[in-house]
């Protein structure tokens, strides 16, 4: 598969923000602005479109995107069944709701809740296996970038995470690539040549863990502070296949600018493909 053949892949990450009020009206304005299936065909190959409310709202949020082009994705899972896990959520519930993606080692669990890249990698086989689809995040911290150790640290996170993962579960899959020092940094922001760096850089880490063409199959996302401002920058550089936003999915206005700039790289991309056959 050529890299400009990737559909882009755009997830909003609500994080801990919402009222019961504001996830609904969020969720309607985004349904709103990008419509139900069957409704602009060609746009809904370019682009998929998922948003990640808080565990209360899921269901809230699962009735309004229903029947929409948008699916209910979740941000987080303990990895059992079921049992004695006060206070946690298994992949079994998120199913019987709806939920069709989930965020795994999203930076925040990995640097103020200390989860290892040992739990992480069970997480996300216990996910793949009850058939939900896995985004796996990884990223280097502003010291680690600094001391030159991004390419070891997304190497460390890809072999750990990814260890033991069948080969035929890797389409459910797709990597986040959120560089920790540019989420929500205003001092310190990453130019679309480092995402594109770094993307390239995971993608030859899968290519040597699974193959070829498990890599170039690969949605490879960037997720550091991903704004209207900058998407169409990001969008148009090779191996960045879509977006993981915080910030700017809460407002539903940004967050379909960010989609209609996916919507229009992967034209300009469809475009050029055709051009060069």
């Amino acid at each position: 598969m050529k890299l400009d053949l990737r559909q882009k892949f755009v997830v909003g990450n609500w994080k801990m923000h919402t009222t019961a009020a504001e996830a609904r009206r969020l969720a309607k304005a985004v349904v709103d602005g990008i419509g139900i299936k069957g409704v602009g065909v060609r746009d809904e190959a370019r682009v998929s479109v998922t948003i990640c409310p808080p565990f209360p709202y899921l269901a809230l949020v699962g009735k309004i995107l229903n029947g929409s082009r948008v699916s209910l994705g979740v941000q987080n899972l303990y990895p059992e069944k079921e049992g004695a896990f006060t206070g946690e959520v298994s992949p079994t519930m998120l199913l019987d709701l709806g939920c069709k993606y989930v965020i795994l080692g999203h930076s925040e669990r990995r640097h103020k809740l200390g989860e290892s890249d040992a739990f992480i990698n069970h997480k996300v086989r216990v996910a793949l296996a009850a058939g939900l689809d896995v985004i796996l995040c990884i990223g280097e911290t502003l010291e680690q970038r600094k001391a030159n150790q991004t390419e070891a640290m997304l190497d460390r996170q890809l072999t750990c995470g990814l260890a033991d993962v069948p080969a035929d579960t890797l389409t459910r899959l797709s990597i986040a690539y959120e560089p920790v020092w540019a989420i929500g940094n205003l001092e310190h922001h990453a130019t679309p040549q480092q995402a594109q760096d770094a993307h390239a850089v995971i993608r030859r880490r899968v290519a040597q863990m699974f193959g070829e063409k498990s890599a170039q199959a690969l949605a490879i996302q960037y997720g550091g502070s991903v704004k209207p401002e900058n998407a169409a920058a990001l969008f148009c550089r090779d191996g960045v296949d879509g977006a993981l936003v915080g910030g700017a999915s809460l407002i539903a206005d940004q967050f379909l600018a960010i989609v209609r700039a996916a919507i229009s790289a992967s034209q300009t991309q469809e475009n050029s493909t055709t051009t060069a056959a």
